[in-house]
């Protein structure tokens, strides 16, 4: 059977495979990834892991802490979290990075914690970056990493994949803030969301390694879990001076040899491997866009929005998309020898302080200092709304950040778009939104083909002792999409500290329903469609349904993040688009929120539903999500091994 790339790292750090098995797109597997990357959330993670009873750090080497996101408070309660977090680390062995070493996702990178071919996860949402390296970077919750740092594992089910092939070659001045802003705007429709995307094409050499980093850090604001480049000459070149670089820091943690060594046996896909979907963007049909306002996926050709002379106010180089040295060097050459325009402020951070001290030694730094930029320290910041620079009420930002959601940069009543850091730095000097050189207005040249998830293998599912074969519970079904967790639990309750188990009961869906709770009854099975849970990875969303009694909720797809949350805490998602596309044709033109159906059946052993006499086959669920549901989430899974 032909493998993925991602499937092959995904097996490559499975743990309890049988003797040559492998972890397919949709299994449920144990993981075993080389780093785990924690930031100013470390001290959330800290708490979570004493609370499972965990004393040591089952391998040092595996975590790495880089402070990023809040460096510019310098309050005594923050800089306080800061030095309990690096005693942890000094306790425990583990490498720590101080606030201004820079944004965590570079650090990893910079400092050779990513590998080609390796898993590397981190908890926060843009560790997919480290696909430019041919990795598998995906996200984690604080559960997960706190499972880690105990046990060196967590669970994870390994995503349906989709190919994008880049055909083609950039025309001049175009670059890969362009490109990911062509392809969340192009293909807008969620058809990769919660995938892993691989990248292929005979013209990725027209992308550098900087441009990579921005396009895999951003298939996040496309929906995706992962987005991964191949091991190709580009890269190898790239490995090579980094241990060069290293080296120099006293820091091998690669060698010129070992980058040979996995260039000869680099995993690529295989030929006739399944992907969900197959996507094709011509580069050569990309020119400058803008996304936004608000939204990522609503995009805008620069030459269509310049003629509106959208008037912005602030100016922003910096995030771990787009804050590195090429970017610091295009934003450069750009307003040399100019000055930002009256009424216009232009905030610049680097991406780490290496970077900086490079764009200092090539002038860069200079160059954007006579124009007039703001400097910040090498860190998360104004990008999340934190420390100088945010958007005051009524202001419009051009920024060269990953996300431009409404309040994410500062006032729920500014406006945020996003773009390349050329457009950034043209628009600064202009003092509105415009190119920094013409083009032709075209649409981007793309083609789409959905295969469909991989197919099931078949054969029956072991269960094990303490699991149910079977589940039966009325089917209340919620015809939308894209249910949210504040519909699901209110963000009002979702910091109150106080908060009884009757009243996260009777909170579960009100934002969405608010007769849900007057005729929902213990044993319900919840059933919706698209992308559920969406939104805030707020934990309550999971276990206030848990708490009302519902037994399971099913789904056309979720957000992964939500059944992370879910499964950590024994409560069941399953996955069965069929099953959706039935009820909506049974059930079109009903316009009640929640709609009562009948009894549903669903069978383990055979990952099969039964309603009404149709059967609706679902992928399999493994042993690992069953393990933690019988013992009724995942900290009492890692509380039981340790006690072991």
């Amino acid at each position: 059977m032909p493998f993925t790339l991602v499937e092959q790292i995904a097996t490559a750090h499975a743990v309890g495979l049988e003797p040559g098995g492998a972890a397919l797109a949709g299994d449920f597997i144990r993981i075993r990834p080389k780093h785990i990357m924690t930031h100013d959330n470390t001290s959330a993670v800290m708490g979570k892991f004493k609370s499972i009873g965990a004393q040591r750090i089952h391998d040092p080497k595996q975590p790495v802490f880089a402070i990023d996101h809040d460096i510019q408070n310098h309050s005594p309660e923050n800089l306080g979290k800061y030095a309990k977090i690096e005693a942890f680390a000094n306790e425990h062995g583990v490498d720590f990075y101080r606030p201004g070493t820079g944004i965590s996702h570079q650090v990893m990178v910079e400092y050779g914690y990513v590998t080609p071919g390796s898993m590397v996860v981190g908890s926060d949402s843009h560790s997919n970056l480290y696909g430019a390296i041919a990795a598998m970077g995906t996200p984690v919750v604080r559960t997960d990493a706190a499972s880690i740092w105990a046990t060196g594992e967590t669970w994870w089910q390994v995503p349906q994949v989709a190919k994008v092939t880049l055909s083609g070659k950039l025309r001049p001045g175009v670059v890969g803030k362009d490109v990911i802003i062509a392809l969340c705007g192009a293909f807008n429709n969620d058809e990769v969301l919660n995938m892993a995307v691989e990248f292929q094409g005979d013209e990725l050499d027209c992308l550098s390694m900087d441009q990579r980093m921005s396009i895999s850090n951003m298939t996040t604001e496309w929906g995706a879990l992962a987005g991964v480049f191949p091991f190709d000459e580009t890269l190898r070149q790239w490995l090579l001076k980094r241990a060069e670089w290293l080296a120099s820091r006293n820091t091998p943690r690669y060698t010129p040899e070992d980058v040979e060594r996995w260039y000869q046996h680099r995993p690529q896909a295989e030929t006739g491997c399944h992907y969900a979907v197959e996507l094709e963007l011509d580069l050569a049909s990309v020119i400058p866009h803008v996304s936004g306002p608000d939204h990522v996926k609503v995009m805008h050709a620069l030459p269509e929005i310049e003629q509106e002379h959208v008037k912005v106010n602030k100016a922003y180089l910096l995030s771990c998309v787009n804050a590195r040295l090429e970017d610091l060097a295009a934003a450069a050459a750009i307003v040399d020898g100019k000055q930002v325009a009256d009424g216009v402020d232009l905030y610049v951070a680097a991406a780490s302080g290496n970077v900086q001290a490079e764009a200092e030694a090539q002038g860069y730094w200079s160059s954007l200092e006579k124009a007039g930029a703001h400097f910040l320290p090498p860190g998360c910041g104004t990008c999340i709304g934190l420390g100088a620079g945010t958007l005051e009420p009524g202001e419009v930002g051009i920024s060269a950040t990953n996300r431009n959601f409404k309040g994410r940069m500062g006032s729920r009543d500014a406006k945020a778009y996003l773009a390349s850091p050329a457009v950034v730095a043209a628009s600064a000097l202009a003092g509105y939104i415009c190119s920094p050189e013409a083009y032709d207005s075209i649409k981007p040249t793309i083609n789409t083909t959905l295969n469909g998830p991989r197919p099931s293998t078949g054969g029956t599912t072991p269960i094990l002792d303490g699991f149910p074969k079977r589940l039966e519970g009325r089917l209340l079904w919620l015809p939308v999409d894209n249910l949210n967790t504040d519909g699901i639990y209110s963000g009002k309750m979702t910091y109150r500290d106080d908060v009884t188990e009757e009243e996260m009961k009777a909170a579960a869906m009100e934002n969405y329903d608010p007769s849900f709770a007057a005729f929902s009854k213990s044993g319900d099975i919840l059933v919706s469609g698209l992308n559920f849970g969406t939104g805030s990875s707020r934990e309550q969303a999971a276990t206030c349904l848990k708490a009302r009694g519902v037994q399971a909720v099913i789904a056309a797809s979720f957000s992964q993040t939500y059944v992370r949350n879910a499964i950590n805490n024994g409560f069941l998602c399953l996955t069965c688009p069929s099953l959706i596309a039935h009820l909506r044709t049974e059930h079109a033109g009903n316009d009640s929120l929640t709609i009562p159906v009948g009894q549903l059946v669903i069978d383990f052993e055979q990952s099969r539903m039964t309603l009404d006499g149709s059967t609706f086959d679902f992928m399999p669920l493994g042993t690992v999500p069953q393990e933690i549901v019988i013992a009724g989430g995942a900290e009492e899974v890692v509380r039981a091994r340790l006690n072991s």
